[in-house]
């Protein structure tokens, strides 16, 4: 397949998202646009009628058609659009179809609720790293919720629900200033466990680790939450919500009118005579399956799209036998034409010298720590496809918004900022300045780009002729650096020489440099 783009346009209940991607023959997409708007097409749908409004129509049609002309500027040669629980249940949904299809030029796909469970599945899993864990899956859309349980590889379970969190809101109307009181909160939440019932019954056979939750609304919840519980705790993961904080937010949410809820720390003002009906949908489902906490990503339908389309374009068979982090960060690596022989010998270097210093007690950094080193070692020089000056800056902006699947934001921020410190030393002062790294990190943070700094002036030639390096202890204040090298390595050493400070401001201790030629050993001092 030659490259192209290809534009994406999930149109829900409550708002429609595009997601615009160049797709290359090298199995590699970027994207190119991701946007969303509020629509509220199911407006009115739910109290009665089952039609969706005139005015509703209006504005979905509106903005497809805004998103179709920026995804064809974008040079979108084909758009996949699909639409959802709104208009699968609308009697008049053909009004709606035949309107996108004259005024915005798409055809658009009805999804019945289990498929669009599959692809929101698709569409998380696929940024995630599972590493064998089983988990459950949870998007709850303004008019429909999906539940999924599956692994990396596959689902296993799937269901869709007529519950979203505008539809509850609206079966369950609050007072006229948008306060819910307990007794309605009472009656909102029977109906949501009855008409769970089936589907958890379902589910209890099935094993689940962990839970995802994809949609704006279980997002929205985590913020505020956030915000009102755990500013203080810059440590507290932004992407977790926990049942206990769920409980703690509703009665602050129900308590409150619509105008209030718009002022709380967090809140997104599109949902706040929604949230409440989105909470408890949630914490029911939290609730009957045992699930403590839940991590929310961005990830959802358009991205499960996405996927789908390139598992049916034969384009994602991804490298086999390796992890959706791997595969990632391979195919970033590949979009940019990285050097993979100075790549891997760099990893090799590095790990060398990681798994050596840990073990002669210059650090404690775990296995994860480890695993962020190796992928900052494939991507550092990734910044050079753009320009070789300054490229390290390059890296950095291309590491953070390349898509890598699998990983966390602070675990994309590390392996950036080790990419942007791999020529020159990082200091402490310097480290406290990076805003995307947690104070706790920022140390680790030192040692990998150090480790990485030193690995890579081993292979300044682009040439592998230091086979090994590991480090070894002299003494409490001093540390050796013994090379296997063949001859004509002076650049490498050369390099090394350059950052033999930086290493012993990071390490607090004086480097010593032996070299083992061909059998030979000769030992260099400092200064000498």
């Amino acid at each position: 397949m030659n490259e192209k783009v290809v534009g994406f346009i999930d149109i829900g209940t409550n708002s429609v998202r595009v997601l615009v991607a160049r797709i290359s023959p090298n199995y590699m997409y970027t994207i190119l646009s991701r946007q969303k708007e509020y629509v509220r097409l199911g407006e009115g749908e739910f109290s009665g009628g089952g039609e969706l409004r005139r005015d509703a129509i209006d504005r979905t049609v509106l903005v497809c058609r805004h998103f179709v002309e920026l995804a064809r500027s974008l040079g979108a040669q084909e758009i996949i659009a699909v639409a959802t629980a709104a208009t699968r249940e609308a009697k008049n949904q053909n009004v709606l179809i035949e309107r996108l299809k004259r005024e915005a030029g798409i055809n658009v796909q009805v999804i019945p609720g289990k498929e669009e469970a599959r692809l929101t599945y698709l569409g998380v899993s696929s940024g995630l790293n599972l590493d064998g864990k089983v988990a459950v899956f949870i998007d709850i859309g303004g008019g429909s919720t999906e539940i999924a349980i599956g692994t990396q590889e596959t689902f296993s379970f799937l269901d869709s629900k007529r519950l979203g969190a505008l539809r509850v809101s609206t079966l369950f109307p609050s007072e006229w200033d948008g306060k819910v009181s307990k007794k309605v909160y009472s009656a909102m939440r029977a109906y949501i466990d009855e008409t769970l019932l089936d589907t958890l019954k379902g589910m209890k056979s099935f094993r689940i680790d962990c839970g995802f939750g994809s949609s704006g609304t279980i997002e929205n919840l985590a913020k505020i939450a956030a915000r009102l519980f755990h500013e203080k705790d810059p440590l507290f993961p932004k992407d977790l919500l926990t049942l206990s904080d769920l409980g703690r937010l509703i009665p602050v949410l129900r308590s409150s009118t619509v105008e209030q809820r718009k002022k709380i720390p967090g809140m997104n003002p599109e949902r706040a005579d929604i949230i409440v009906g989105g909470a408890a949908i949630l914490e029911s489902l939290m609730e009957n399956l045992g699930l403590g906490e839940i991590h929310t990503t961005e990830r959802g339908l358009r991205e499960g799209l996405l996927v789908d389309y390139l598992q049916r374009e034969g384009e994602i068979p991804s490298f086999p036998g390796i992890s959706v982090r791997m595969t990632s960060v391979m195919r970033l690596a590949r979009l940019f034409r990285v050097d993979e022989s100075h790549a891997n010998t760099t990893v090799r270097l590095a790990l060398d010298l990681f798994d050596s210093s840990k073990d002669a007690g210059f650090h404690g950094l775990d296995g994860s720590r480890r695993e962020i080193l190796r992928y900052g070692a494939i991507l550092h020089d990734v910044g050079s496809y753009l320009s070789y000056d300054n490229h390290e800056m390059h890296s950095y902006y291309i590491i953070k918004n390349g898509e890598l699947l699998g990983f966390s934001e602070q675990e994309i921020a590390m392996i950036a900022n080790i990419a942007r410190f791999h020529r020159k030393y990082l200091s402490p002062k310097q480290a406290r300045g990076i805003p995307d790294i947690d104070p706790a990190s920022r140390d680790d943070l030192r040692i990998l780009a150090n480790l990485l700094c030193l690995a890579n002036s081993l292979d300044r030639s682009h040439t592998g002729v230091i086979r090994r390096a590991r480090f070894l202890t002299k003494d409490r204040r001093c540390a050796v650096i013994e090379l296997d090298a063949v001859n004509g390595c002076n650049l490498e050493l050369w390099g090394l020489e350059l950052h033999r400070k930086d290493f012993e401001r990071t390490f607090q201790k004086e480097l010593f440099i032996k070299v083992n030629y061909s059998g030979q050993k000769t030992e260099q001092m400092p200064g000498t």
